[in-house]
């Protein structure tokens, strides 16, 4: 990738650092090239590989990384889980091979925060580096479509549900559905970590949830959080 200009990255200073990974050029290219004309997006690294990308964000500390889903000896959720122990403080989002509902749920498990299938357009990447830098989850059309209707309830119980919780529940379900943490939902809203790690629980058996994914569904289903 060429070095930037000095004009290009005077004007970058403060701007949201981006790693890119991905085992083709032409797509490490292109999206260097459509970040480079975003003002508040800088490109610090664009790497080949699980290891390299580790590498280079453990260094350079980006706020964002854009991983794909081929990575040499890695695929793009375990290089997200790899990022998610190693470099915590980088959002990931991913460019997914396949939008099945079970390849977002294990995505989202890893602790990635956006998640695009392949052909989605510029525009959309870019609204998900700029959500993910910003702490929320962003999933792309296509993805959500797929991954919101898997399990969308057939009759009004599923949809009732909400009903049961406290005022409290749904704004930490909104909160954790967004990526936050047990302790950054502690400090916005006032509470101790334990106490929302419990409050999470308790909503959970509520629900009859048994994982992170179906609550961002279940969030997403009824309009708590919205995809971006």
């Amino acid at each position: 990738m060429p070095a930037p200009s000095p004009t290009s990255t005077r004007a970058k200073r403060g701007a949201i650092g981006v790693l890119l990974a991905d085992d083709h050029a032409v797509l490490r290219d292109c999206l260097a090239g459509l970040l480079g004309h975003e003002e508040d997006l800088k490109v610090v690294a664009a790497v080949a590989d699980g290891e390299a990308a580790l590498r280079e964000a453990e260094r350079l500390h980006p706020r964002v990384a854009v991983l794909g889903n081929g990575l040499g000896a890695m695929s793009g959720v375990d290089a997200a889980r790899a990022f998610a122990q190693k470099v915590p403080g980088v959002a990931v989002v991913l460019l997914a091979a396949h939008s099945a509902p079970s390849a977002v749920r294990r995505a989202l498990e890893a602790g990635v925060l956006g998640c695009l299938g392949r052909e989605s357009s510029g525009e959309e990447v870019i609204k998900a580096i700029r959500s993910a830098a910003a702490g929320k989850r962003y999933l792309g059309e296509s993805v959500a479509e797929k991954f919101v209707d898997e399990t969308r309830p057939s009759g009004a119980r599923g949809e009732l549900q909400i009903e049961t919780l406290t005022a409290t529940e749904r704004n930490i379900l909104r909160l954790v559905s967004e990526g936050k943490s047990n302790a950054e939902v502690a400090e916005m809203i006032g509470l101790s970590a334990r106490t929302v790690e419990t409050y999470r629980l308790r909503l959970m058996r509520k629900l009859g949830i048994g994982n992170l994914a179906s609550l961002v569904k279940y969030a997403i289903r009824q309009g708590i959080t919205t995809l971006e």
